[in-house]
């Protein structure tokens, strides 16, 4: 730190000492964090620190409260005597306080910055650090907002996610729904949309459905308001900036089967592994797949690693007429695929839960054979698909490397089957200030083929 060079340093240093109150520590920075409630709201240790400061740095949201709060404070004698109104400067534009934080430091002078929250915790603090050493500043954190909204929705919070958006752009936002969450808290910058630009982002996502929408207003101050929006629900007219939204997933709501579109059903509206949540298949994947299958009237489909159902159970609402034999090596996906299965109002012959290809001895010879699973076992399973699927089946396998790709595209050329190959990149819309952007989902490989028809002998 550059030192401050002043002729008066001594005698003003010296009278600073002699006026320190209690708890204020000279040569030090005190940066207290508050909630929405202001310096009304601070305990009473972070109070004496303010009433002795000679200089008192704070957001304009919170300048304006601190000169009638201070002569509130010398009328009720819980100023110490004879000091006067501290210097108060706003602390919006940071790289204007350094100078006189440094001033005060040199000097020793009681000074206090007021931040929001844990001002280390995306506040002024690491602004801080980068121009001060630590042993120059002392925090005193607030309860961050995090802290104080799950508090409200009497949620624990060990697992949550969350994300900023102030100053960001939405991507990663985006990226962080995919993953489905149980729990994400969004800190919004209401400068780029706040709270209606999250919504913007789950509604694009296909995930509405599926998390409930928390809107967060001040809090900690005694007008502080938490409310659950519904997927529909306007956002509130007096929207206070000082707010956050919090998603936590939920259960879809029961859907009237004759009410949905008539396939690439939104993500949102599948029942998921709770401990897995997300890994499905994305509905502009699960589109092409179908296409791919070029599913017949009727027949028997096989969907090997069904995961949650997706793709069969879109298919029997194509083709009410098909066998579907869903084959999952997950515990417990029986029971999710059939709840799916009520959902869409479709009935799979058989859902079995075991390991490809042992499994298959049990299922009929198929006309159609989807093998989203697999792993290591890919090749054997192809191996068996190949030799139980009828003359004109049809396999379809998405595949996320060019390695899996070169391990079973010579398999199905050996056999004669008629190969096609596909690369496919999806976005999704997702706003950017007064535009939109795209947001890429991972691109998949779909290797397809065709089992050719015995030939006849001639004779």
């Amino acid at each position: 730190m550059a030192s401050i060079a002043t002729g008066s340093l001594g005698s003003e240093q010296e009278a600073n000492e002699r006026s320190v109150p209690a708890g204020i520590q000279q040569g030090v920075l005190d940066v207290i964090g508050t909630d929405a409630a202001g310096v009304s709201g601070l305990p009473p240790r972070s109070l004496a620190l303010v009433r002795g400061a000679r200089l008192v740095l704070a957001p304009a949201r919170l300048l304006g409260e601190l000169a009638p709060w201070w002569q509130q404070e010398q009328a009720a004698g819980r100023v110490p005597a004879g000091l006067e109104c501290p210097e108060l400067l706003a602390s919006d534009r940071p790289e204007q306080i350094h100078r006189p934080i440094e001033q005060a430091l040199a000097t020793g002078r009681p000074a206090v910055l007021l931040a929001s929250g844990d001002p280390l915790w995306f506040g002024i603090g690491r602004i801080l650090l980068q121009h001060f050493s630590p042993e120059q500043l002392r925090f005193h954190p607030a309860p961050s907002s995090l802290q104080l909204a799950f508090a409200r929705l009497g949620r624990p919070w060990q697992d949550a996610s969350w994300i900023s958006l102030h100053g960001r752009d939405p991507e990663p936002l985006a990226a962080a729904l995919q993953k489905r969450p149980a729990a994400l808290a969004v800190l919004t910058d209401p400068a780029r949309g706040g709270a209606a630009e999250v919504r913007s982002l789950v509604r694009a996502s296909g995930l509405e459905a599926a998390y409930g929408f928390w809107l967060c207003e001040r809090l900690g101050h005694p007008a502080e308001r938490v409310q659950r929006l519904a997927p529909a629900a306007a956002l509130p007219a007096d929207l206070d900036p000082l707010h956050l939204v919090v998603l936590l997933a939920e259960a879809p709501l029961p859907t009237d089967p004759l009410a949905l579109t008539l396939f690439g059903l939104a993500d949102g509206l599948w029942l998921q592994h709770a401990d897995r949540p997300g890994l499905m298949t994305k509905r502009e994947v699960r589109i092409q797949l179908l296409a791919d299958l070029e599913l017949p009237p009727s027949g028997v489909l096989w969907d090997l690693g069904a995961g949650v159902g997706t793709i069969g159970l879109e298919a029997l609402r194509l083709r009410p007429a098909l066998q579907l034999w869903a084959v999952e090596s997950r515990g417990g996906s029986s029971a999710l695929i059939e709840a799916n299965a009520a959902r869409l109002g479709v009935r799979p012959a058989a859902i079995l839960e075991g390991r490809a290809p042992a499994v298959l001895e049990q299922l009929p010879d198929p006309d159609r054979v989807l093998i989203g699973g697999g792993g290591r076992d890919r090749g054997p399973i192809l191996e068996a698909v190949m030799r139980r699927l009828r003359p004109g089946g049809r396999v379809v396998i998405p595949l996320a490397t060019l390695e899996a790709l070169a391990d079973l595209r010579p398999r199905l050329e050996q056999a004669g089957f008629c190969l096609s190959v596909s690369q496919h990149q999806a976005w999704r819309g997702a706003p950017l200030a007064e535009g939109t952007r795209l947001a890429p989902l991972n691109p998949i490989l779909v290797l397809s083929g065709t089992k050719p028809a015995p030939q006849s002998n001639p004779r």
